[in-house]
């Protein structure tokens, strides 16, 4: 037992960091795999506040530390890239001639979605071929792991975690199961759609009564009405410096990723 005034300064202590806990609301974050069950335990209460039902608090109970996400995120290199040298590595030639094809064999689904979403073919399908090769390849790891292991994880607790919560909806609503997979930061679908602005800006184009990110057609059009809802303006320039880019930039983070795909774009585009 603590005894004296250093006691009752420590208990005192201890006693406002316990208050600042319950008044933050959030369970406490953690740089290793020790702690994510008891943080996952914590986190089921705040989830279920906010709304998320018993199929999504099953996920995230059955949800794991995941190893590949944070290796991932810990050792990321390309955005330290030059422009020049990013747009090797990520193909942006190979990007540019297959899109160009696809914009040619399905103008007539590009076309329509332009004229809903105000948003061009070629930054559409530039984001596609950037983000998974086309559908090529859109993931190994477990959505729901991927970002409720980035909830937990102290870097950046307060970015995932409106998505860690939509992801569990996501489940609630039979959009993703616990075992659906996406890439290592928890990204699903042909765009990579962080969970929470899938749940935001999903739309079925199909018009089978359900938001798929793995069926092109509802992906594509998601991407455009995420766009347009971020302020795209039709008619608008989407280079650097011009109204557009700066919708573009709310897609991704990394200064040479956005320039990336405004410049595929426009050349997907050129007729």
């Amino acid at each position: 037992m603590t005894t004296g005034i250093a006691g009752q300064r420590a208990a005192a202590l201890s006693a406002v960091v316990m208050l600042a806990a319950g008044a933050s609301g959030a369970a406490p974050c953690g740089n290793t795999a020790q702690g994510f069950e008891t943080w996952k335990a914590a986190f089921s209460e705040e989830a279920a506040a906010a709304g998320v039902g018993a199929r999504g608090l099953a996920a995230l109970g059955t949800a794991d530390y995941s190893h590949s996400t944070i290796s991932a995120d810990r050792n990321q290199k390309s955005f330290r890239y030059s422009l020049e040298k990013f747009m090797q590595v990520r193909g942006a030639s190979t990007i540019v001639a297959q899109g160009r094809k696809r914009r040619t064999r399905d103008a007539a689904f590009y076309d329509a979605l332009e004229r809903r979403y105000g948003v061009p073919a070629g930054v559409l399908i530039a984001i596609h071929g950037m983000e998974t090769g086309f559908g090529g390849f859109m993931g190994d790891t477990p959505v729901v792991s991927a970002i409720v292991t980035l909830t937990y994880d102290c870097r950046r607790s307060d970015f995932f975690r409106p998505h860690a919560i939509g992801a569990l909806k996501l489940v609630d609503r039979g959009t993703i199961t616990a075992q659906t997979r996406g890439a290592r930061h928890g990204e699903l679908g042909h765009t990579q759609f962080l969970p929470g602005n899938a749940l935001a800006y999903g739309v079925d184009a199909n018009g089978d009564g359900r938001v798929d990110f793995y069926n092109l057609a509802d992906a594509m059009a998601s991407t455009a009405n995420y766009l347009r809802q971020k302020g795209w303006q039709p008619g608008l320039g989407y280079q650097e410096g011009e109204p557009n880019f700066a919708v573009i930039q709310k897609w991704n983070a990394a200064g040479v990723y956005q320039k990336a795909i405004a410049l595929m774009a426009a050349q997907i585009d050129r007729r």
